[in-house]
């Protein structure tokens, strides 16, 4: 697997084997290096587990760093190899401008980033808002999060590892009040727990990225039945050029009774 920065050039590249050893292993990540000079760091990820899983629980640093770093709307990013990071980073500069253009926040309100990963929608909110809040299941993302925090000097934010619908669920009951909630969720789009716990946090507006359209129908279906309603058209970004995966942003406002 290789990452690189868009802006900053740094690349990563990322061994995956099925057992720990790897002979010549110093070789290797020398030779690597000696080749590509913009290569800082070198890595090996262990996945002995027969799936459609690329990267196994347990990552080595064989060379340079243990991450690789990058900009995006003007903020510094920390990005690890189990962290996920959109691959297209020209449009999604532009979807995620976007997303917090639509968020409208003035500088006193509260946001919840569910699927926060390293923070990359969190910290462009934290710029307009009061407080925010991200969580994320991988911790690895967790701990790349709070150090872009660091690094772009922001202290404003709230990063807890869990699963979306469960660390919602905890928020809800500890009577957090978002004003706007930004969701950026998986193919497989938010559990019909993720939207009743959104919900009960009442939430004036949803901003929605998706990367799936079937999930997101669904998704606005369920959130209909909590009160919530699409305002305006949705807005596609082609993130993924000559396929069929389109992303795109939707904004769901509660319906006032």
């Amino acid at each position: 697997m290789v990452r690189r920065g868009h802006y900053s050039g740094e690349v990563m590249v990322v061994l995956i084997t099925r057992t720990k050893k790897l002979k010549g292993v110093a070789e290797i990540s020398a030779k690597i290096q000696e080749q590509c000079p913009d290569v800082v760091s070198v890595q090996q990820n262990i996945n002995p587990d027969q799936t459609n899983v690329i990267l196994g629980k347990t990552t080595k640093v064989m060379r340079g760093r243990n991450y690789i770093q990058d900009q995006l709307n003007g903020l510094t990013f920390n990005i690890s190899a189990q962290s996920f990071y959109q691959v297209n980073p020209v449009q999604t500069e532009k979807l995620y401008a976007r997303a917090v253009e639509l968020a409208d926040l003035h500088g006193d309100e509260t946001v919840i980033d569910a699927y926060c990963g390293i923070g990359t929608i969190s910290l462009s909110l934290a710029k307009a808002a009061k407080k925010v809040y991200g969580v994320e299941i991988v911790p690895q993302a967790i701990e790349d999060a709070k150090e872009n925090a660091r690094l772009n000097k922001l202290d404003n934010l709230h990063f807890e590892v869990g699963t979306a619908e469960e660390t919602m669920k905890k928020w809800a009951d500890d009577g957090i009040k978002p004003a706007v909630i930004v969701v950026d969720p998986p193919r497989k789009g938010l559990t019909a727990d993720f939207i009743e716990a959104a919900a009960k946090t009442a939430p004036q507006k949803i901003v929605y990225v998706s990367c799936n359209p079937a999930t997101l129908v669904r998704d606005i279906e369920r959130f209909g039945e909590q009160g919530y309603s699409v305002k305006r058209p949705l807005e596609p970004f082609d993130q993924f050029p000559q396929t069929t995966h389109v992303e795109s942003v939707t904004v769901l406002e509660r319906t006032e009774k």
